[in-house]
């Protein structure tokens, strides 16, 4: 077993400095984030392929990176597996070559043994005398991938090295990683910005914004409360309004909100503020349900009259953009299948009605 991995790091970037606290049991966490959140260059702080200004990177007891200290383990000594969207693969040598080349320290016995090993595990063992222009895509990753796991690294970084990938294959070499990382006991960090990966392929989710971890927790946790606007944003939340709290309503649970700009009032599950303070409130297209005529004898408390301003067919869905409230209007962002657009004979400037129950609202922090 390696040990926990321990980063706690600051380093100036083009738009941010990267201020990363955390550590990683030998488990599975992902790191979620929009591009240019600063996902990569964590992993390469910790790969050794970049260096932090300060802060420390350990692996166990052993001292990875520490300004403190004056330590800079260099990338090749690290035992850190690093693997990114492109193989990089040595073109000129074969695939045999290219997966033992990390092991030309080895013994000539071992180091035989482990390549033929690794070759029949990821299948790849018909294409060992061949270069990387003669296979395919998908094999060039799969000689990547067992040319990194080969080593017996201590730590395994997978910066989304499958996206280009086929779903079939993708689950094929997720279940081979996944159970090498079981074996060995290892921490591994799998940087994705695909919501539904992140769900599949971890029980923990490190969300980064701007070089810092701002939410970590198992994936329903993360996603389906966030508690920061760009936690939200993140998550999918596609509407995201400014507010002010109206007036607080404990005994039903609920306050009453006012959206910025066009005095749209909405009730909100209750949370621990004061009337007048400045609030942000997150919805999901997907929670809010429309209708052509005022609903009655309902549960939500949230009843909203708009005008459909903008249709769009998705792959899947239909999006509308609906504009609600007097004076500056409120646009809210409504996803529907295409049988109830249907069903509804909706069309640019048709007067609809949102329905948005009130626990569907999140309450933001800001």
């Amino acid at each position: 077993m390696s040990g926990d991995l321990r980063v706690e790091i600051e380093t100036a970037l083009a738009h941010f400095c990267l201020k990363c606290h955390f550590d990683a049991r030998p488990e599975v966490v992902v790191l979620f984030g929009a591009s240019g959140a600063g996902k990569s260059s964590v992993l390469e702080c910790i790969a050794g392929f970049r260096t932090p200004e300060r802060g420390e990177i350990a692996l166990g007891e052993r001292i990875l990176f520490s300004s403190a200290q004056g330590v800079d383990i260099p990338a090749h000594r690290r035992r850190v597996g690093y693997l990114s969207q492109q193989s990089a693969l040595f073109p000129h040598l074969s695939v045999r070559e290219n997966v033992e080349y990390g092991l030309l320290d080895q013994p000539r016995a071992e180091r035989e043994l482990r390549v033929e090993a690794i070759l029949e595990r990821f299948k790849i063992a018909s294409l060992a005398r061949r270069r990387p222009a003669a296979i395919s895509g998908g094999e060039q990753q799969r000689v990547a991938l067992a040319r990194t796991l080969v080593c017996e690294s201590e730590v395994l970084l997978l910066d989304e090295p499958l996206s280009a990938l086929d779903e079939a294959l993708k689950s094929l070499l997720l279940e081979t990683i996944f159970d090498w990382q079981r074996e060995r006991a290892v921490p591994m960090l799998y940087v994705t910005h695909e919501q539904s990966e992140a769900y599949l392929l971890s029980r923990r989710v490190l969300v980064l914004e701007a070089g810092k971890v701002i939410a970590d927790g198992a994936p329903r946790e993360v996603f389906n409360t966030p508690v920061r606007r760009e936690q939200a944003s993140l998550a999918g939340y596609e509407n995201i309004f400014d507010a002010v709290l109206e007036a607080l309503h404990p005994e039903m649970g609920t306050m009453t909100c006012r959206l910025g700009g066009s005095g749209l009032l909405m009730e909100a599950p209750v949370a621990n503020r004061l009337a007048g303070e400045a609030v942000c409130l997150a919805m999901r297209a997907g929670d809010i349900l429309v209708a052509t005529e005022r609903p009655s004898g309902i549960s939500a408390r949230n009843i909203v009259p708009g005008r459909v301003e903008v249709i769009e067919d998705r792959a899947g869905m239909v999006e509308l953009r609906v504009l609600c409230g007097a004076g500056a209007a409120t646009a809210f962002v409504v996803h529907i299948t295409r049988g109830a657009r249907e069903a509804l004979d909706l069309h640019h400037g048709k007067s609809v009605w949102l329905i948005i129950k009130t626990h569907s609202i999140q309450f933001l922090r800001g």
